[in-house]
């Protein structure tokens, strides 16, 4: 099941540990500053694009990121 609050951790763990803002990470996905705080607070839900695009970008798999697994693995 997809945990927000799980996720919203998660991403904002991979932003700070690779020491990019949230206004640079939005620009990588197209999103603004706002909707990268949104899903890092679990106050916004993220696409499947959007999941599978910041996977992709922190180089971790999709059940890691939205806490299906811990490990961030890729298979």
């Amino acid at each position: 099941m997809f945990d927000k609050k799980v996720f919203g951790e998660r991403l904002s763990s991979l932003r700070i540990a690779a020491n990019i803002s949230q206004h640079a990470l939005g620009l990588a996905m197209s999103v603004g500053k706002s909707a990268i705080s949104m899903m890092e607070n679990g106050q916004r839900a993220a696409s499947a694009e959007m999941l599978c695009a910041l996977a992709d970008y922190f180089n971790v798999s999709l059940d890691y990121l939205v806490g299906r697994s811990d490990n961030p693995n890729k298979c």
